[in-house]
């Protein structure tokens, strides 16, 4: 079993360093210019470094926030080289990531005494919505658990379709009506079935609507509430589905769906596509909201738990 784990293990590992290429690729060539020609960690270095994070799209506050680190660090120890400039970078995201308990998964997992664990998937269209559905479901269902969707994204017909083609390739049930039904009637339709085929999962898909916000808060607050007349307190999680590629949209869309209701956790997509991948270290930090998942590539099985200790390690790993 332990060599089974550790075959996963480097394999995960492989597909992760692979899946930050790009932005671990954009990262070092920026870092290597911002110390050309420096010895020693000045302040000509920390703008450059600050001017490096920013545009890896760490965010602005977290990047303040590890440049006072490492203002710190080289005040007490007097003298820090730009040669240790990586392993202090990697020591100190690693040190503002873990100010937190999240981030500390490593498996797919749902609470033992919840069934059916209800997962609400919110996120605007294009972003990789409907394709981390398919690759959760089969995730669970690796794991030997009965999983049911909801095609609750009825805006759109494409939606349906596709949910319909992932249920189809992880063969698991869907519980859909036709474009333009109430999405709050297909939840109940989808807890009340997954209920009576005993299912431990249910993942629900939303409409990606977000240029009302007052319209999305109300449709999203009637299907939990339509959702508790079947399975009180559902649902038991609200995830936001990101695209990593889109870099500081990520943020403003991030900020936007929290105002419009609880999100529990996240999922950053498509970040094996894009330089951008530093977007995680700074969500992360800034909403204090779980990344759960993170897309690190095409594959069924490249939806990947977030570990932020793994995330690092990869990140910094050249």
């Amino acid at each position: 079993m332990s060599l089974f784990k550790n075959i996963f293990s480097s394999k995960k590992k492989e597909t992760l360093d692979k899946g930050l290429e790009k932005t671990k690729t954009s990262f070092f060539s920026k870092m290597t210019k911002a110390v050309a020609g420096k010895s020693k960690v000045d302040d000509d270095v920390l703008d450059n470094l600050e001017e490096v994070l920013v545009s890896s799209d760490v965010g602005v506050d977290t990047t303040l926030k590890i440049i006072e680190r490492i203002e710190a660090r080289a005040a007490k120890d007097k003298y820090v080289g730009t040669d240790e400039l990586n392993a202090i970078l990697r020591e100190e995201i690693a040190g503002l990531l873990s100010e937190t308990h999240l981030g500390e998964d490593v498996d797919f997992s749902i609470p033992k005494d919840t069934k059916p664990y209800v997962i609400m998937v919110v996120g605007v269209n294009g972003v990789g919505k409907t394709t981390t559905i398919g690759k959760l479901a089969y995730q669970f269902k690796q794991q030997g658990l009965k999983v049911v969707l909801g095609a609750g994204d009825t805006f759109r017909a494409a939606a349906i379709d596709q949910l319909q083609v992932w249920a189809d390739r992880v063969d698991v049930p869907i519980v859909k009506q036709k474009m333009g039904s109430d999405p709050a009637s297909v939840a109940f339709d989808t807890l009340s079935s997954a209920v009576n085929q005993d299912a431990d999962v249910v993942i629900i898909d939303t409409a990606g609507r977000l240029h009302n916000k007052v319209n999305l808060m109300n449709e999203l607050s009637k299907i939990k509430r339509v959702m508790q007349k079947v399975v009180e307190d559902t649902p038991h999680d609200v995830l936001l589905v990101l695209d990593g590629s889109t870099g500081q949209n990520a943020f403003e869309q991030a900020k936007q769906f929290t105002k419009a209701t609880e999100v529990t956790s996240l999922a950053v997509t498509k970040l094996d596509g894009t330089a951008k991948g530093g977007v995680v270290i700074g969500i992360s930090d800034q909403f204090q909201i779980p990344v759960k998942y993170i897309g690190v590539g095409e594959g069924i099985e490249d939806l990947q738990v977030f570990n932020k200790h793994e995330f690092v390690d990869s990140f910094f790993s050249v």
